[in-house]
């Protein structure tokens, strides 16, 4: 296991030392903050042959696992749910995602104290809910009058919240002007020089806009969200909006990497201007509709993708949260069911296979027993890592 120790550190060299210190530490609380913070692990870990090589070549989310669902407010203001994180992704196999969702699943189930057998029957539930979706050969998507359970209540948490409700839990209220909370939670404070550069950008973007007012600059700070990018820059900016106080708007910043997955890559992948252009282009074709003011772009020589924030309770939690077996097998159905949407949306662009390869893979048999016996192999891997891990960390290698 020392050789998993050594691909974190190096796979994690360069970051923000405040932020990689509270990646890691999540990391060392769950199993499942585990797995989100080591894609990359995953990756090296995966088999080459079989399903792994043989299933039809679609554009892949990268890192598919169920706390990469969430609802949001798309371009037109309406609240989709969908998958909602695309810095892994890429052209692959279709059921690279499929095994990190399930297997995702799995160590979701161990955490929350579900026995293998219930676990088992929700990668199965998930499973066919997908092949069923792809085998009809038509993208869908997920509307609040129809979507059931832990779904539904996400729909109307985000439609039900007030903005100004939203910016007083970001931000401090004084003399009628708002600042961000520097809570060491969700931000910390911006240098000088950080402030600079993006200001600088905004003024460049907010130029080319047609209404630039919106986009001036009232703070900037570095933001904390997710697991697996913590350290890499990222910030949260406070713009004018539609007026202050209460029309103000939060965009979120965030640098774009090259996907976990490049090493591994066997397809030929377009030749994107820059990172940036590859997440957000991804983005805006596997989503039914893309999240608010999402835009690739340039801070001076690093590729950033901008888009409107989203809070980290929009997205699906199971662990450490009670749940009944209903609850559960409607989810995982949903969450197989938008999996399978989205390869068939972007079902013959780029290099990817067409509808009817897609569904002539749907129909075969031996595919689904193959995904579910090697997630439970991943799911094993991915907890010996974790331990490894955890006992680094209890030895001081993570720098506690």
């Amino acid at each position: 296991m020392a050789e998993a120790i050594g691909r974190i550190i190096d796979f994690n060299a360069g970051r923000d030392p405040q932020r990689l210190e509270l990646k890691y530490r999540a990391m060392r609380a769950s199993t499942f903050a585990f797995m989100r913070g080591t894609c990359h692990l995953f990756y090296d870990r995966l088999p080459r042959g079989g399903v792994f090589k043989s299933a039809p070549a679609v554009w892949v989310c990268g890192d598919l696992h169920l706390e990469n669902f969430g609802s949001y407010k798309g371009d037109n203001r309406l609240v989709y749910f969908d998958i909602n994180d695309f810095d892994e992704s890429a052209l692959a196999p279709a059921s690279w995602d499929l095994v990190r969702l399930l297997t995702s699943i799995r160590i979701a189930a161990d955490t929350s104290h579900i026995d293998s057998s219930d676990a088992q029957s929700l990668c199965e539930a998930c499973l066919q809910a997908y092949g069923d979706s792809l085998a009809e050969g038509k993208a869908y998507w997920v509307e609040r009058e129809t979507a059931q359970g832990l779904v539904r209540a996400l729909f109307e948490r985000v439609e039900g919240r007030q903005r100004a409700a939203f910016l007083d839990s970001r931000t401090v209220l004084k003399r009628g002007k708002r600042r961000l909370r520097i809570d060491g939670k969700k931000a910390l404070p911006a240098t000088d020089a950080e402030r600079s550069a993006v200001r600088a950008f905004m003024e460049a973007f907010a130029s080319a806009q047609k209404d630039p007012g919106f986009y001036t600059v009232l703070d900037v700070a570095n933001r904390i969200a997710g697991t697996g990018s913590l350290g890499v820059d990222r910030y949260v900016i406070l713009v004018q909006g539609k007026g202050s106080p209460d029309g103000n708007y939060l965009l979120d910043l965030k640098r774009a990497l090259p996907s976990a997955l490049s090493s591994h890559l066997k397809l030929g992948q377009p030749a994107w201007p820059s990172e940036a252009h590859r997440v957000a282009s991804l983005q805006q074709l596997l989503q039914a509709v893309s999240i608010a003011f999402l835009h690739p772009v340039m801070v001076g020589e690093k590729p950033f993708v901008l888009r409107a924030l989203q809070p980290a309770e929009d997205r699906v939690v199971l662990t450490g949260v009670q749940h009944s077996a209903l609850q559960l097998h409607e989810l995982v159905s949903t969450l197989g069911r938008i999996a399978a949407w989205a390869q068939l949306r972007s079902g013959g662009r780029g290099g990817s296979a067409i509808a009817d390869e897609l569904i002539e893979f749907a129909r075969r048999r031996k595919w689904k027993e193959h995904l579910l016996d090697a997630s439970i192999d991943c799911a094993a891997g991915v907890m010996k890592d974790a331990a490894a891990f955890n006992a680094a960390w209890d030895d001081g290698r993570f720098g506690r």
